[in-house]
């Protein structure tokens, strides 16, 4: 019966063949950039891909990349900093993404990112077992940097690096006027409220969809969220509680033009807590933030320092 309520909520809205605000162009890379993708085994026997950017830095840096597509788009960063040994670099391609995930747009219960995260890193140190580890995220995947932080972290880090990242809907940094995302609110409210009762069966619903112009698609993007997987990849409801358990060095880059994002609200945001540096750059969008000179320049001195 609760099924049937929530189907008569209706379909999201199916993912727009239109031009957004974000700059899609931003987002070509050349294949000489991109490593061959390597898997490692999560705690349910999965395996899950990541890209691998070797360099003589004594740090790692692991870097998660946003909603809809994969961790190919974070190559120009990637390989800038481990070519100029600021830092070894991993970009996992968070599951339910990437080129043949298991399910595409869905994981298996809330905080699994986090686990998985967790089942990465054990790799990595095992690797480098005498290095210190940065974890940083673009966008959704520096939300889900927030939310790792923010809860039960199995693993300790020197610092955090946060790329125009996705704090909240209720934020003042959300722009509610990007035409990136379609939410399906009954849904998300209607999960919501049975997840308070205890209700999680539903989770599975898919609650929010991606706009991507078809001449950018290439079969790999993820334009589809279930609840479970929307909701591991933001932070919680009590952001601002996230937000102050950061307890490392913090820098968040952001462009004063970002198209998804208010960049000027974010030095607000992170205000309560005195261990994050904010640094917003002229004329920057959402994506050339990772690939701007002067920003890499910004990142690589924060990281050697």
């Amino acid at each position: 019966m609760i099924a049937h309520g929530l189907t008569l909520l209706g379909p999201i809205q199916e993912p727009k063949d239109q031009a957004t605000d974000l700059n899609f162009n931003q987002m070509e890379i050349s294949e000489e950039q991109v490593p061959e993708l390597e898997t490692y085994e999560a705690r349910d026997d999965i395996e899950l891909s990541y890209r691998h950017y070797p360099s003589e830095a004594d740090q790692i840096l692991i870097l998660l990349h946003g909603s809809g597509y994969h961790s190919r788009y974070l190559a120009p960063l990637a390989d800038h900093l481990a070519e100029t040994g600021v830092a070894t670099v991993y970009t996992p391609n968070i599951r339910g993404h990437g080129p043949n995930p298991e399910n595409r747009g869905q994981v298996n219960y809330i905080g699994q990112l986090e686990d998985d995260l967790d089942d990465l890193i054990d790799g990595v140190k095992t690797e480098y077992p005498d290095q210190e580890v940065i974890l940083g995220g673009h966008s959704s995947g520096g939300g889900t940097v927030i939310r790792y932080a923010g809860g039960d972290p199995e693993h300790d880090f020197s610092g955090y690096l946060l790329m125009a990242p996705y704090i909240h809907h209720n934020s003042e940094v959300y722009n509610s006027e990007s035409g990136w995302a379609n939410v399906s609110l009954p849904r998300m409210i209607g999960l919501s409220m049975l997840n308070q009762v205890g209700l999680s069966y539903l989770n599975g619903q898919f609650v929010i969809s991606f706009n991507m112009p078809e001449v950018y698609r290439d079969g790999t993007e993820t334009l589809r969220y279930d609840y479970r997987l929307q909701t591991s990849m933001h932070p919680r409801s009590d952001y601002q509680s996230d937000i102050d358990r950061l307890d490392k060095e913090t820098l968040v880059v952001a462009g004063s033009d970002d198209e998804s994002f208010h960049a000027g609200a974010y030095e607000d945001v992170f205000a309560s807590n005195d261990l994050v540096d904010v640094s917003i750059l002229d004329a920057l969008s959402h994506f050339s933030v990772l690939r701007d000179q002067e920003a890499q320049e910004v990142m690589s001195e924060w990281l050697n320092e």
